[in-house]
């Protein structure tokens, strides 16, 4: 039976810090090297998500972006990219507007992810532009109005704050037709975050296509955060850590150690043969 193991990055995979531990790295290695099918599901993009995971020898394509691409980390290259239909673009950047709320734009061109931006408001947006300037080199470009490149390579639209702020426009995309969003509180600052990509991008349809491309007969998933229970949904195991939201615990085959105990890499270590 062909089967691919999938994990969630943080909070599931990734140490609080967040990194790929020695312990994790060498258990995941080693069941590679035994035959292992083995990649991860993350809302991270292609800049941060490949370099906090390079100990890793990644041989499936992972999902990126909550399955709004798939990437094979080997070839450095996409296979399959989600985009949304200009026309919900225009919606969703409306609802932004409507609340006074700024967010960050995706787009892929020929292959390159760009972020794009009006406005830094508040602490956490300017922390998360810079640490990837910085850290991960993600260009980012700053536009007065979002809309006038909103086109047909808009893949993916973010943005961080207090619930109650971002509840009203989560509430709104709900009506556009074309999208889909996640709405979830972040496992390090304590802030939640709205999501929106194409209704056909999910980490459900990602695992829909590794199956169908790739011939796995079975999945087993790893997660921990509400953005992981559609990954569950296509999952023929699913196993939550620990540290994992009630929610997600709930619709868990089995739970496992914590993150911070590296729960995931000792689960494999004594369940995979």
């Amino acid at each position: 039976m062909k089967t691919l193991f999938i994990s969630d990055l943080d909070g599931t995979l990734l140490s609080p810090e967040p990194a790929i531990t020695e312990f994790t790295a060498d258990a995941v290695n080693s069941a590679i090297s035994a035959g292992a099918y083995f990649t991860f599901a993350t809302a991270r993009s292609v800049y941060s998500a490949v370099p906090i995971t390079a100990r890793l020898n990644i041989n499936v394509p992972c999902l990126l972006m909550n399955g709004v691409s798939i990437y094979d980390v080997r070839d450095k290259s996409y296979i399959n990219s989600e985009f949304i239909p200009k026309a919900a673009s225009a919606e969703v950047l409306k609802a932004f507007e409507r609340h006074n709320v700024h967010c960050f734009m995706y787009r892929i061109d020929d292959g390159i992810l760009t972020c794009y931006y009006s406005a830094l408001t508040t602490k956490v947006m300017r922390s998360f532009a810079e640490s990837r300037k910085n850290e991960y080199k993600k260009p980012f470009i700053q536009l007065e109005r979002l809309i006038d490149s909103a086109d047909e390579y808009a893949v993916y639209y973010t943005t961080t704050g207090p619930y109650e702020d971002l509840l009203p426009v989560k509430l709104d995309i709900e009506r556009i037709n074309g999208v889909d969003s996640a709405f979830y509180l972040d496992v390090y600052n304590g802030e939640w975050y709205l999501e929106i990509f194409s209704d056909k991008a999910s980490k459900s349809n990602g695992l829909k296509f590794l199956r169908s491309r790739y011939g796995f007969d079975r999945i087993v998933a790893f997660g921990d955060n509400l953005n992981d229970l559609p990954m569950f949904e296509q999952a023929d195991v699913k196993i939550a850590v620990g540290n994992a939201r009630e929610e997600v615990r709930a619709a868990a085959d089995f739970v496992i150690g914590n993150n911070s105990d590296d729960g995931v890499a000792k689960w494999l270590l004594e369940n995979y043969k």
